[in-house]
């Protein structure tokens, strides 16, 4: 009777143990064949059809592929709509994570909220989703970018200078952040003789800067949110004969180029496969239980003709 309740004690021990033992999380157990589940992550793109976002996504791929991940790639279009939907798919297709950059920062909320609700964790990518549980966005200090355009034009042109102003999409985080942090400036030191939002696209930067050229051609520079508007300004003013500084934002290749030809005046260049790389690590972490931080800074330099070779 003796040695049946010593052998008793032992086994509830040794299954006391076993519940306690530390088992890796679930997409990293093994297979019915005994190989690891490869993690699946979910990338939703506001738009490939801007260099600056091919670049984030190239990180992302590039990082994936290095830590034995899976990608799948869906492209917004630009469309907030659609780019809830996407993310509706990549949900149903039993991602482990969700990368987004959002087309439009308030739109994507919902989306970010059922995932919330299913337990996938969400990272978001160079701009934020204004509601729903994020564990971090991935991103330039768009604000502190911002701060840096007017700068520029306050040491170059003197206080009271009269600038241009061509917004991002409107409801973008990005827009809001880069507006923001170049008025924290420009309202104090410079003339904001217009602004107007050209979506962060070329052509349109082109059309709008058209306009605004007309009804005021004493502008002295132009801030453009992004380079692809920066570059439809540039050739708006070539072709109306001006010779207007202009600062982009994102530091593309295009831009580079342009700066370099002495077209475009600088950038405040961001590293989109900086951010790319940062939040496939994060989207590790999240998923092997760790605890990250809720903004993750990627670098910014002002580039200039003087550096622009460096």
């Amino acid at each position: 009777m003796k040695k049946l309740s010593i052998f008793l004690l032992v086994s509830a021990l040794m299954i006391v143990l076993a519940g306690c033992s530390l088992e890796p999380p679930g997409w990293a157990k093994p297979s019915s064949g005994g190989s690891q589940e490869q993690i699946k992550i979910g990338l939703s793109i506001s738009t490939l059809n801007n260099p600056f976002f091919v670049s984030l996504k190239d990180g992302v791929v590039a990082e994936a592929e290095k830590l034995g991940m899976q990608v799948i790639v869906v492209d917004a279009q630009n469309d907030s709509a659609k780019q809830t939907n996407d993310v509706d798919d990549l949900i149903q297709q039993g991602v482990n994570a969700l990368l987004i950059n959002p087309a439009d920062s308030a739109a994507i909320s919902t989306v970010v909220q059922s995932a919330n609700s299913i337990g996938i964790p969400v990272i978001t990518l160079d701009r934020s989703a204004d509601k729903g549980e994020v564990a971090a966005l991935v991103a330039s200090d768009n604000v502190k970018g911002g701060r840096m355009a007017a700068q520029y034009f306050v040491d170059q042109l003197g206080e009271g200078a009269k600038v241009i102003e061509l917004e991002g999409v409107p409801g973008a985080s990005a827009t809001r952040e880069r507006g923001k942090g170049f008025h924290e400036i420009a309202d104090k030191q410079l003339t904001v003789v217009a602004k107007q939002a050209a979506d962060f696209d070329r052509s349109k930067g082109l059309n709008v800067m058209e306009n605004l050229l007309q009804g005021n051609p004493d502008v002295q520079a132009v801030f453009a949110h992004n380079d692809e508007m920066a570059l439809g300004a540039i050739e708006a003013i070539q072709s109306s004969g001006k010779d207007i500084p202009v600062i982009g934002f994102d530091g593309n290749d295009d831009a580079i180029k342009s700066i370099q030809e002495g077209k475009l005046t600088a950038t405040v260049a961001q590293q989109p496969q900086l951010i790319g790389q940062l939040s496939v690590q994060a989207a590790r972490d999240v998923l092997d239980g760790k605890k990250i931080e809720k903004s993750i800074p990627a670098e910014l330099k002002l580039i200039t003709k003087e550096n622009a070779d460096q």
